[in-house]
């Protein structure tokens, strides 16, 4: 544990810490374990319920025949919740996860679908667990092409921290060698299944710009000793991550971060935690506390502290700062320059390519694989030579799809244990440029059940999204031919935003206090003692995902916070 003897932290009063952290999601649950690791007495506060590893996965173990509805969703909670509905991992085994729509309205001013999960791990316990590094054709990307604000930061800043997160979290893949997806701290990757592996040689040798690889992943397939030490064990390849984890073999903050932290003793945990704001001290220049409403009886309680992070995720992050508003602040902490709230955005999920493949009748897989495969960004790269900005990352993968059969009895049910035919697809993520225009705001009037106002949100689509799109669909269904598919079908899903459940910024990082919220250390230029770290933090979205970013971003900060504790400059 690194050494405190320089730190003099005294509590305010019964409701004192030497740090608060806001959301206990994938960066708040990295922000808890690094500060309790370096001896800070830490509060985590959580809106949602407290969910605990493995005791409170009520669906984890259970078996198809088990759900009343074999695991798909009844018509009334459609119809209820026409939102949280469309996303991926909302179904029979995982619905008590997500927030429902009623429970935390806000307003749509443009379609965005809102996907939050409130309970002790956020999100962390339904993620895609996909882990990619950046790189500096992100880091330099808004700079060169002349959008959003340049990044205070470069990859050299943090590659050391996506070392430290990638070692405990435990990341699968392979070292490729590609310069816009750099290597990281690996697990043994993936297998490709023998379709795959067929589609992977055809397209590497014909394609000299891009590569089909194995993706990357937040698994643990070979787990280390500082895993084993966390209590986690191997991936079963059962693919059902969404309802919690009973192994701990995917990255979680409730099997891995918090835990961890309350081994230290320095944890403090209050689920049913409303956020109401951050309190801002007009005379010491700083802000001292933060301000709860509690879930169940409404009541009102402040809790104060040295440092403060928020990682209530992007949009709660954004919509904490606006409402924390003061005679200092009267537009939201920290928003001297109208920024808040602004340059909100997201990744294009929008388009699907399937195709049928001939595949040997004799081979099959085992396990269900919890991961896609990828094909790195290969879109102005290195110069701008496509009429959109910035590029896109592809998902892909093969597999055997159950047996045609008809009839009902006995041959009926034989049938449908044979596997039938081999089909593939690819998948876009692409780079959303930020605008001022893509905002979030406070409504004036009306509020949530805890009093707070509503947001409202107005993000949308642009022609540049548009032109992407349509690129991915042209080339993935050539990749695919290229491949040895056939029947190829491109397709616009027609997801609004939101939906990708990667939405970043608003509250951005820059060089300047007059374009971004945040320093070059996610610090509040102007209330330093407020570090965010989640997506609200990002100048742009890149085109990989973002959680490991989030992830080493957080660990860098809890690191500086401690530093500028000891030297004491906050």
């Amino acid at each position: 544990m690194p050494d405190t003897t320089a730190l003099n932290l005294k509590a305010r009063d019964q409701h004192g810490y030497d740090a608060i952290v806001i959301g206990s999601g994938i960066t708040g649950g990295w922000a808890a374990k690094e500060l309790c690791d370096y001896g800070l007495k830490t509060l985590v506060l959580e809106r949602g319920r407290n969910v605990v590893h493995n005791k409170d996965y009520p669906t984890a173990l259970k078996d198809p025949w088990q759900f009343v509805h074999r695991g798909e969703l009844a018509k009334k909670v459609i119809e209820e919740n026409p939102v949280v509905s469309k996303c991926y991992a909302f179904d029979e085994g995982a619905q008590h996860f997500f927030v429902k729509d009623k429970e935390h309205p806000y307003v749509q001013e443009k379609p965005f679908d809102w996907i939050r999960g409130y309970q002790t791990g956020g999100k962390s316990l339904m993620w895609g667990r996909e882990t990619q590094r950046w790189s500096d054709f992100e880091f330099e990307g808004p700079a060169r092409d002349g959008f959003a604000t340049d990044w205070p930061i470069r990859y050299k800043d943090l590659a050391p921290w996506y070392s430290h997160v990638e070692i405990f979290a435990g990341i699968s893949g392979n070292r490729d060698g590609i310069e816009n997806l750099p290597d990281g701290e690996f697990l043994p990757p993936w297998e490709f299944n023998c379709v795959e592996g067929s589609m992977r040689d055809r397209f590497n040798t014909h394609y000299k710009d891009r590569r089909m690889i194995a993706g990357r992943c937040a698994h643990l397939t070979e787990p280390k000793e500082i895993h084993l030490k966390q209590g986690r064990g191997k991936c079963q390849a059962r693919n059902i991550c969404h309802r919690g984890c009973p192994y701990g073999a995917y990255f979680s903050s409730n099997s891995s971060t918090l835990p961890w932290a309350v081994a230290t003793g320095n944890l403090t945990m209050r689920p049913f935690s409303v956020v109401h704001s951050i309190i801002y001290d007009e005379q010491k220049g700083k802000a001292t506390g933060i301000r709860v409403i509690d879930a169940n009886t409404k009541e009102t309680t402040e809790y104060f502290a040295r440092i403060i992070f928020l990682n209530a995720s992007c949009l709660n992050s954004n919509l904490i700062l606006l409402n924390s508003t003061s005679p200092r602040f009267p537009m939201g902490l920290g928003n001297d320059h109208d920024i808040l709230g602004r340059y909100v955005a997201f990744q294009n999920y929008r388009g699907m390519v399937t195709a049928d493949i001939d595949g040997p009748g004799d081979k099959y897989y085992y396990g269900r694989r919890p991961l896609e495969m990828l094909i790195p960004s290969f879109r102005n790269l290195r110069r701008q030579e496509m009429d959109f900005q910035r590029g896109y990352i592809t998902f892909w993968g093969a597999s055997r799809n159950r047996a045609n059969a008809d009839g009902i009895g006995g041959d009926y049910k034989e049938a449908l244990t044979e596997p039938g035919n081999w089909s593939a697809y690819m998948s876009m993520q692409g780079e959303v440029m930020p605008s001022a225009g893509n905002h979030v705001r406070l409504h004036p009037v009306l509020r949530d059940p805890w009093g707070i106002p509503q947001l409202v949100i107005s993000v949308g689509y642009a022609e540049n999204d548009e032109k992407m799109l349509k690129d991915f669909m042209q080339q993935s269904a050539e990749m695919l031919e290229i491949s040895g598919c056939k029947n190829i079908t491109p397709r616009d899903l027609k997801w609004s935003p939101g939906l990708d459940i990667h939405e970043m910024g608003g509250c951005r990082m820059g060089t300047s206090p007059t374009n971004s919220m945040l320093n070059a250390n996610n610090q509040l230029h102007v209330c330093p003692n407020v570090f965010v770290t989640d997506g609200a933090c990002m100048t742009s979205t890149g085109n990989q995902n973002p959680s490991l970013t989030y992830m080493a971003l957080t660990a860098r900060a809890a690191h500086i916070a401690m530093d500028q504790l000891r030297k004491g400059e906050l």
